[in-house]
């Protein structure tokens, strides 16, 4: 069972908002595309709190090893969560615009 962590609104920029949700932290967020990469590795994404205006995590796009297709994997940290690994994914409803990000056990 794939656990969700944020649900998003995606805008016609490429942003998209929405809330970080676990059981201790409940944040309202802004991915923002990383169009100033000083380097391949460089995150291609930023998250931001809307409350603070800290970052609290980046996201890469990667290429599936199982189906081939691109997708967004975040890293997502805070003290009071330490760090936790999503991935970016439709959410239910089919609604083009609306995205989760599912929790990713790195274990």
């Amino acid at each position: 069972m794939a656990t969700t962590i944020a649900q998003l609104t995606e805008k016609s920029d490429g942003s998209m908002e929405g809330v970080f949700a676990t059981l201790r932290v409940n944040a309202p967020i802004t991915v923002l595309p990383n169009t100033n990469k000083s380097r391949d590795d460089a995150p291609d994404f930023r998250v931001i709190n809307k409350r603070t205006g800290f970052e609290i995590g980046a996201g890469w796009n990667r290429i599936s090893q199982r189906s081939g297709k691109e997708n967004v994997s975040f890293k997502l940290e805070a003290p009071e969560i330490g760090v936790v690994y999503g991935n970016l994914a439709p959410a239910p409803g089919g609604e083009d615009n609306k995205k989760v990000i599912l929790w990713n056990d790195p274990e």
